[in-house]
């Protein structure tokens, strides 16, 4: 860690940032930097396009390639690699495609160490108890680079409590046995207690990670707070430097920004999925996570989703998902108890998180030619046609909340899950 770096931050909690006092604060930190010969930038994908991190990435590029060399790294866990396509979208033309390297989570690890399983038992109140392989991206520990940087956005989160900081590092450029399982411990400690929380049994691993294996890797953090306005970033806070207190005081202003407290639960929620963002349900649903705590029980989660095309984010995901579905804890814990996630814990884990635990219904909308009736069925949710749900709900012409169609229908509409929390004051806590 680049310890000698101070803090550099900029929030609010009221208004919005431009993008001169974003500069600003990359100015801040960028004074302070030692030289560098190699720099690598680690930001996430594009299934965090409102995070702000495009923009953040190609101003550290330009400032910093005439004098290194600079690669990047998006932090893609077990996602699929980013297309030149979405490169441009998210980063802009600017950066050529030739510095851009892909992380395989299979290949291209090294364990650092182990989380001993008395503290893993000491976080999660004894729900768990074995040890957790620490892996992550070899290059980021044999020397290659005397820079990283890794960019992202704090938001709530079904297995960390609010995203990013470390988890950027030992999930976005880790292994395989580090993702499967802090993600089953998450699961086993109940999403609904950890979304929106910055000190949960996950986050305490990271922490335990990060300080005792990550102490000698050159590394700062810039995050950001974000809202979505119209399709446009809305960027609240700026936050840079090597220690927790950049994830701390981003974490404070995001529990202001990204998570909603509505009145009462609600009989009907409807969650919109761009296209270009979601092509999966292992991204997608995120529409079931951060509403869940907003959905009466019998009540139904519509999820319009025009750009579906898989389950998993990779065809072992896929299949697992697809052979087994979103049919429940009891279930999905049968069968790891029968060893069908041997290696792959992530997988159930996701299915316990997407499940609605039979309190509602979930209703996915999907172009037929990508997704056909008998899929969407097949892992136990409802089948929609995309184009009578856009037809019914229009997504772009409706505003995003609370709202009565003609008919006399009542809805909540939720128009980009990925950036926020919703609960009803039920579940308690929640300033928004």
């Amino acid at each position: 860690m680049l310890n000698h770096i101070r803090e550099c931050g900029m929030g609010s909690r009221t208004g919005t940032l431009t993008d001169g006092e974003v500069e600003r604060v990359i100015d801040g930190l960028m004074v302070q930097l030692p030289p560098a010969r190699r720099v690598l930038l680690v930001p996430p994908d594009i299934t965090r396009c409102y995070s702000y991190a495009g923009f953040i990435t190609a101003s550290l590029y330009r400032r910093l390639s005439d004098s290194a060399r600079v690669e990047i790294m998006p932090a893609v866990g077990t996602h699929r690699p980013m297309s030149r396509e979405e490169q441009i979208n998210f980063f802009g033309g600017n950066i050529p495609e030739q510095a851009f390297l892909h992380h395989d989570w299979r290949s291209e690890t090294v364990r650092l160490g182990t989380v001993p399983g008395s503290y893993v038992r000491e976080v999660t109140g004894g729900r768990c108890s074995q040890g957790v392989p620490v892996e992550v991206n070899r290059s980021l520990v044999d020397g290659t680079y005397d820079l990283i940087f890794s960019i992202g956005q704090v938001v709530p989160h079904e297995v960390v409590g609010m995203a990013n900081y470390s988890k950027n590092i030992l999930v976005g450029l880790g292994g395989r046995r580090m993702i499967n399982e802090s993600h089953m411990i998450g699961a086993v400690c109940g999403l609904e207690t950890i979304m929106g929380n910055v000190d949960t049994p996950v986050r305490k691993l990271f922490d335990y990670a990060e300080e005792m294996f990550l102490k000698d890797v050159p590394l700062a953090y810039i995050l950001t707070v974000t809202t979505c306005e119209n399709g446009r970033t809305l960027v609240h806070g700026v936050y840079g430097g090597a220690s927790r207190r950049v994830f701390e005081e981003a974490a404070d202003l995001a529990q202001i920004w990204n998570v909603t407290e509505v009145p009462a639960r609600m009989k009907k929620v409807v969650a919109y999925l761009e296209p270009g963002e979601f092509s999966s349900t292992w991204v997608g649903n995120k529409s079931v996570y951060r509403t869940r705590m907003m959905i009466e029980d019998g009540g139904e989660l519509l999820v319009i989703a025009p750009g579906l095309r898989h389950f998993g984010e990779n065809p072992e995901v896929d299949g697992l998902i697809r052979r087994y579905g979103y049919r429940g804890t009891p279930y999905t814990m049968k069968l790891v108890e029968q060893g069908a996630f041997a290696g792959a814990d992530m997988v159930p884990a996701h299915m316990i998180h997407s499940s609605s635990e039979d309190r509602f219904t979930i209703t996915y909308a999907v172009d037929p030619a990508n997704m056909t009736r008998e899929e969407i069925e097949g892992v136990g949710y409802r089948y929609m046609d995309v184009s009578r749900a856009l037809a019914r709900y229009p997504v772009d012409r409706l505003a995003e909340g609370r709202q009565v169609m003609p008919d006399g229908e009542e809805i909540y509409l939720v128009k980009a899950p990925a950036l926020g929390l919703w609960r009803s004051r039920r579940w308690g806590g929640g300033r928004k």
